[in-house]
């Protein structure tokens, strides 16, 4: 319903005042100056809206990628002779580039912004005012409930050249260590029943005068189990990235290149929610793992009930390859690292505590505690090399090759 706004009731009570005025000391000139004030609002009031206002809110795209652009547009229905002024509300993760808008009914006005972090963001709530009769009359505020947008993290660029240990899948590029059919040579054994004339060694055959032919190994698929440590974050404040944020831009970096090579990955995180994405391959599993990836936060606490317990959801295969992207800023985190390695399955540790960040400086002891800190963590970490869990740093791509490869000799050996 239509109000009164000050403005109208200022206009009211000059032109009664001054008629009032007049009449009692009966001056000609303020009843004058009382006749453009009546008359003039008379008039406004004539062009009064028939009906209340309709605002709508269409977001252009739920799902953005992390440093993008975030468009909305918000349509406002009503009489022609109102103005609409729209307020939006971003969230911290989204800069806006304007305020306020203001537009002559009816309009679209677009909102834009910028996502300038990954995660799950809202745009709004979105408050319109409507004011018509040249601002004499308007209606009460109308609010847009907040839509959600999700910022998808960017993947840094990663590659990595080394073959998964223990590839036990159905086909893929890494070479297994069994025999079978192949394209990958392993060598020359004797002739069995069943062999194909096609793959006998002639060379080797004529020099031995026994039929020898070619073995192969098969190219398997692996299984690449992603475990994010999400029990702390630390820094971030001044525009740089956070512990959270390296540890998902790699997690999204490893997953899409071993998803681009046909390997099945899962994701899983180190906290108390225990969230879990099922293993897969595919761009739409891709698509699926930065969904998933962009609803991470932190969980601290509540990981005690678990116990002793492997922190895996859900039961990964035994020749799955565990790669646990962690800042070690928990004890909790070494002892998880230390439960995996005592499954004996293929286990990296990937150290993603950013190489400039440093705690906050409070008093004249900071300095000498972060030092402690930083020694007591190099600790922990040749500790847990010690019980043959790898620790990386990570780097960006190939700064897993070298430890891939120590990682399948043990494999192998222990195999």
């Amino acid at each position: 319903m239509w109000t009164s706004t000050p403005a109208l009731r200022r206009a009211v009570v000059l032109s009664a005042g001054l008629c009032l005025l007049a009449t009692t000391l009966g001056r000609v000139d303020l009843l004058v100056m009382a006749v453009p004030f009546a008359l003039g609002t008379a008039l406004t009031l004539r062009s009064r809206p028939a009906g209340p206002p309709r605002a709508a809110m269409r977001l252009d795209d739920t799902d953005i990628v992390e440093g993008g652009d975030v468009s909305a547009s918000v349509t406002v229905d009503g009489d022609p002779s109102a103005l609409c002024v729209v307020s939006p509300v971003f969230s911290p993760g989204l800069d806006q580039d304007v305020g306020h808008h203001v537009a002559e009914v009816p309009a679209e006005v677009t909102l834009a912004g910028t996502a300038r972090r990954w995660g799950v963001h809202s745009l709004g709530p979105v408050r319109v005012r409507v004011i018509a009769c040249d601002g004499l009359l308007e209606f009460p505020e109308l609010v847009l409930p907040p839509r959600t947008v999700r910022a998808l993290p960017s993947a840094e660029p990663f590659a990595s050249h080394a073959f998964v240990p223990r590839a036990d899948g159905m086909s893929g590029i890494h070479g297994s260590r069994r025999s079978g059919e192949g394209g990958e040579l392993a060598g020359v054994r004797p002739y069995r029943p069943g062999d194909r004339l096609r793959r006998i060694d002639w060379r080797t055959t004529l020099r031995t005068r026994e039929p020898y032919v070619n073995a192969t190994r098969p190219e398997r698929d692996a299984e690449i189990v992603l475990l994010l440590d999400v029990l702390h974050e630390a820094g971030g404040d001044d525009g740089t990235a956070s512990v959270l944020d390296a540890t998902v831009r790699a997690a999204a970096a490893i997953a899409e290149h071993y998803t681009r090579q046909g390997d099945r990955v899962s994701l899983t995180e180190l906290g108390p929610r225990l969230r879990r994405l099922r293993p897969g391959t595919g761009r739409r599993h891709y698509l699926a793992q930065l969904a998933w990836l962009a609803d991470t936060r932190v969980m601290p606490g509540g990981w005690d009930a678990l116990g002793d317990r492997p922190p895996l959801a859900g039961r990964p295969a035994s020749n799955a390859l565990i790669i646990m992207l962690t800042p070690l800023l928990d004890p909790r985190s070494a002892t998880a690292l230390a439960t995996l390695a005592r499954t004996r399955r293929s286990l990296i540790a990937v150290d993603t505590l950013p190489a400039g960040l440093h705690h906050r400086t409070g008093t004249e002891w900071s300095d000498l505690a972060e030092r402690l800190w930083r020694l007591e963590r190099e600790n922990i970490i040749g500790r847990l090399r010690e019980a043959g869990v790898p620790v990386e740093v990570w780097r960006g791509s190939g700064s897993l090759d070298a430890v891939l490869r120590d990682v399948a000799r043990i494999a192998a050996v222990s195999r």
